[in-house]
């Protein structure tokens, strides 16, 4: 009250030991603050032409209508000061402020309010909330349903009815009305969330388009044709795949396998692959100039970062702090410890998730074929399908459990560093979620792609693990088609799994039928906002952790799953509509937050389009048998025949194995996947040149790609500029605006001066 805030309070309808103290900012107050915050308020109506596209009745299909929610007006604007009041363009003194702004200044008078507990000076309203003496702080939220003449009275109404409704899914999102409701910060993440869904509908029908290709092409497949083949596929035993329970087995019992493989593993996923590269680049390089469009005209192209007050744990905790050389004053430094931490703590995720994985593999794939429940489906599912699905759906609920110890365990950590402000705490604590994530999705996918069945050694000479867990192999296909099965479970089940949640808010509806004890006309507007969910401390964090791992599954490993962006874009097409609908409807209204960018995620995605590269073109190169097949196509094939053909390819990657080898067995010989000399050979059973030849193909292909594809990213960065050419002619004309207003100022400081002068005839 003593820095001019209005309170009222009022008892609660349904509790009458509940008070509610309503904050009301008078006019002067506003203006204060306004100059304070350096809020831009207009001061002329832009008049530079905008821009019209020759496709705008089409395009006009895909926004919300005009008629409802209306076209804002553009304006040029400077920071506000209140002593030049008469230069901005106030119309309506009740309506300059919108109710984000008043929002925001309000929340900031309350976080740096005074208050002297037992004679210890403290301020801000989230020490009162963590200490109890206040149970929420919220903003209002406009009513619920449309109680006025116009409906442009009532925002929350109008995003109800054109953002949050599922039938909408097509339109485009009302940023600007999203802004002005909730504040810069929400638009940002909504405006990114769009257009990252905008962009993959192009990676998507290019996805969709290779697997219909390897759908319709996976029948001429030469090499599954040798595999099916009974006169071929059919004469080749091939050896067991494991000690004592295994038996011999035909190459053409995996015909199903070969075929399904061929549908992802084949020429245009090598193109798709390169595509998704340059395409994950186009992303960045135009979000960056969408974002400088939009921090234009939402007026943070010069943001002023306030300062941020210590956090209530920082100052309960801190004994130790440094001078902060701008601003003179005491500030908490980051143990040295902290990161270390961090490093071992992600190496034992990654050793432990590694672990649990291979076990359960390894478990799977010696107890399936002892069910005699699944004896009946030994026709439809093989062996090796069985463990694949299996080991993916137990491999999901690990994942599902663990983000939770690995949440706990990242929180742990940051809350043990004691960063200073909310800020620098969120920061923090986004890099180390984001790696203990990434650990728990990918580890799985990056074992079945890098490090399963490559060191086996062969018949009669397996690789054991500590000398008695002999190491996995892939299928008889490859492990190609078992990341493929991993990646479509997780991305799947983890999309499904997470609208479920957000859908079911069993919690809230529980709460509200439990508290609610008369009609909502009854109600005043506080006191059913109070109803409503709360918004956690992080606000949109696990938001944009949960779309940046969808991001890594998108373009990580997307060479063995085309359709991944097509999952991601179904995804997120109900992700926004759901977000909508439970921002408007469940959640109390955030406090409106400025903000310029999406923050530390623009780096974390950055470096996962560099490592998506790299992880794509090991793929096709190690994964896959896209290499050995262009090398037998290219040479090998041309020494049997006159024509390129990829004939007696399927023999030409097997090798022989003699059974008298074997420990107590003497029978005829049989054959198994490697390129290794035959028995009787001077150097038998190690690798053959061949083999060496294939991987001098496979590590130049990497670098060859690599460097085509970093080219022309740098190209493309390069050639694509981050700020659109109308975006800085009107950044130079609201500047030239805002000079002339100060240089008019300022000359008619000196106006009564210059009335004085009298002209003076030259002599």
């Amino acid at each position: 009250m003593k820095m001019g805030v209005e309170l009222e309070a009022a008892r609660s309808v349904v509790n009458d030991k509940l008070i509610f103290v309503k904050v009301h900012l008078p006019w002067d107050v506003l203006c204060t603050y306004a100059e304070i915050l350096h809020i831009k308020m207009p001061i002329e109506t832009n008049d530079l032409p905008s821009e019209q596209s020759p496709l705008r009745w089409f395009i006009r299909c895909f926004y919300p209508s005009e008629d409802i929610i209306h076209k804002e007006q553009e304006y040029f604007t400077a920071p506000f000061q209140k002593d030049r009041l008469d230069h901005f363009l106030v119309q309506n003194k009740d309506h300059f402020f919108t109710p984000s702004m008043r929002s925001r200044m309000a929340n900031y008078i309350l976080s740096r309010a005074v208050y002297e507990p037992k004679g210890k000076t403290k301020f801000g309203i989230s020490k009162l909330l963590d200490g109890g003496v206040y149970k929420a702080a919220y903003p209002l939220h406009d009513v619920k349903k449309k109680k006025y003449k116009s409906e442009s009275s009532n925002e929350r109404y109008l995003l109800y009815t054109e953002w949050a409704n599922p039938l909408s899914f097509y339109k485009m999102q009302p940023l600007d009305l999203i802004r002005k409701y909730y504040g810069e910060k929400i638009g940002i993440y909504f405006a990114w969330l769009g257009f990252y869904t905008f962009m993959l509908t192009l990676a998507a029908a290019v996805g969709l388009a290779c697997f219909i290709y390897g759908y319709y092409t996976r029948e001429t497949s030469t090499w599954s044709k040798e595999v099916c083949d009974p006169q071929i596929g059919g004469e080749i035993f091939m050896c067991p795949r494991c000690d004592k329970q295994c038996t011999y087995w035909r190459l053409n019992t995996t015909c199903e396998t070969s075929q399904k493989l061929s549908i992802f593993d084949n020429y245009a996923t090598l193109v798709f692959a390169v595509f998704m590269s340059i395409w994950v680049t186009l992303f960045l390089e135009f979000w960056k100039r969408y974002q400088a469009r939009l921090e234009y005209e939402w007026d943070t192209v010069e943001f002023y970062t306030q300062e941020e007050q210590p956090r209530p744990e920082y100052e309960a905790k801190c004994v130790h702090e440094r001078m902060n050389p701008v601003t003179q004053v005491g500030k908490g430094s980051r143990p040295h410890t902290s990161i270390a931490l961090i490093i071992v703590s992600v190496v034992a995720v990654i050793v432990y998730r590694l672990a649990v994985f291979f076990a359960f593999s390894v478990s799977l794939h010696r107890d399936i074929k002892h069910i005699k429940e699944l004896e009946p489906l030994t026709g439809y599912v093989t062996p090796q399908m069985a463990t694949t699905v299996t080991a993916s759906l137990i491999s999901f609920v690990i994942i599902m459990i663990l983000n939770v110890v690995y949440e706990r365990v990242a929180i742990w950590i940051t809350d043990f560093e004691l960063p200073r402000t909310r800020t620098d705490y969120e920061n923090s604590l986004t890099l180390k979620m984001f790696l203990f994530q990434f650990v728990n999705y990918y580890s799985s996918c990056i074992y079945v792609a890098f490090f399963k069945g490559k060191v086996v050694g062969y018949p009669g000479q397996p690789v054991y693990w500590l000398g008695k867990y002999r190491n996995e192999e892939c299928d008889p296909g490859g492990c190609l088609i078992e990341l493929t099965t991993q990646l479509a479970i997780i991305m799947g089940g983890k999309a499904i799994w997470n609208n479920i949640q957000e859908v079911l808010w069993v919690k809230n509806l529980m709460f509200r039928r439990c508290s609610q004890q008369t009609s909502e006309q009854v109600l005043p507007r506080w006191e059913q906002d109070y109803q409503l969910q709360p918004v956690g401390k992080l606000g949109l964090f696990y938001e944009y952790l949960e779309m940046v791992i969808q991001f890594g599954f998108v373009t990580l490993f997307v060479a063995s799953f085309p359709l991944a962006p097509l999952l991601a874009l179904v995804n997120n097409l109900f992700e926004i509509r759901v977000d909508a609908w439970k921002m408007t409807t469940q959640c109390r209204r955030m406090v409106p937050e400025k903000a310029q960018d999406i923050g530390a995620w623009q780096a974390i995605l950055q470096g996962v389009a560099i490592l998506a590269v790299v992880t794509n073109a090991a793929i096709i190169a190690f994964t896959s048998d896209m290499i050995p097949r262009l090398v037998y196509y290219w040479s090998t094939s041309m020494a049997l025949s006159t024509n390129h053909t990829m004939e007696g390819y399927i023999n030409n990657t097997l090798s022989v194995f003699k059974i008298s080898d074997f420990t107590n067995f003497s029978m005829p010989e049989d054959e198994y996947r490697d390129f290794r000399y035959p028995p009787g050979h001077h150097e038998q059973y190690k690798f053959n040149i061949y083999y060496w030849h294939i991987i001098a193909a496979k590590l130049a292909f990497i670098i060859v790609v690599e460097h085509i594809v970093y080219v022309t990213k740098f190209v493309l960065s390069y050639a694509i500029p981050d700020v659109p050419e109308r975006v800085k002619e009107q950044i130079k004309r609201e500047r030239h605006l805002t000079q002339a207003l100060n240089l008019k100022l300022k000359l008619g400081n000196f106006k009564p001066v210059a009335d004085k002068l009298r002209p003076v005839k030259a002599h």
